[in-house]
């Protein structure tokens, strides 16, 4: 079966969830970028409850962010969040079971400038895949998708998301539970600070 999916900046647990379960997933490039969505943004736990991490975009030669393909959207240098993003993760995972462990391989990401921001999303996305231990088929749409029968573009998102009847969130260990009790679909990083190489089998 075929998944289709939008792109994502570390995407939630359910995101990652259509990689290890589907034979292929599709990642669509052709749609328009949509601001407040995981494309630029992960949710992360910290010590004052979730916090996102957005990363800043540029409107290609003063076009309309949301007139502009996925593909074609750039990443701002705009203030120091690459800076900021990996002072937020090391202050809010610091404490955790494997942040130590993984740091290596995550901070290149925080360390070297991309200019588009699907590939800058698709180096993540392989590097996670490695780190998780799984091995999915993934591909770029070739041209806008209208209609898929596993489309979940619409369904994972942080704001108003659909319907996932094949996703329930399945509790694991978290640094803030005892303040804020289990949150569910975080940032995968979150799975995987927590978890290590128990985190696969959250999936």
């Amino acid at each position: 079966m075929q998944a289709l999916l939008s792109s994502t900046y570390f995407g939630p647990v359910q995101w990652y969830q259509k990689l290890n379960r589907y034979d292929e997933c599709v990642i669509e490039q052709y749609d328009n970028f949509q601001k407040q969505t995981y494309r630029n943004r992960c949710i992360i736990a910290t010590t004052n409850g979730p916090q996102a991490l957005t990363v800043p975009v540029e409107r290609p030669d003063g076009a309309r962010l949301d007139k502009t393909l996925m593909r074609d959207v750039r990443i701002s240098d705009h203030g120091s969040w690459r800076h900021l993003h990996w002072n937020a993760l090391a202050s809010a995972y610091g404490e955790s079971p494997f942040f130590e462990y993984y740091q290596d391989d995550l901070r290149p990401f925080f360390e070297k400038k991309w200019s588009f921001l699907l590939d800058f999303n698709e180096a993540i996305t392989e590097t996670m895949c490695e780190l998780l231990d799984i091995s999915p088929r993934v591909s770029r749409s070739k041209v806008f998708v209208k209609d898929a029968e596993h489309d979940f573009r619409d369904v994972i998102r942080p704001k108003h998301a659909l319907a996932d009847d094949e996703f329930a969130p399945k509790r694991y260990y978290q640094v803030y539970e005892q303040r804020f009790g289990f949150q569910p679909n975080l940032s995968i990083l979150d799975l995987l600070f927590n978890e290590g190489t128990e985190a696969v089998l959250y999936l």
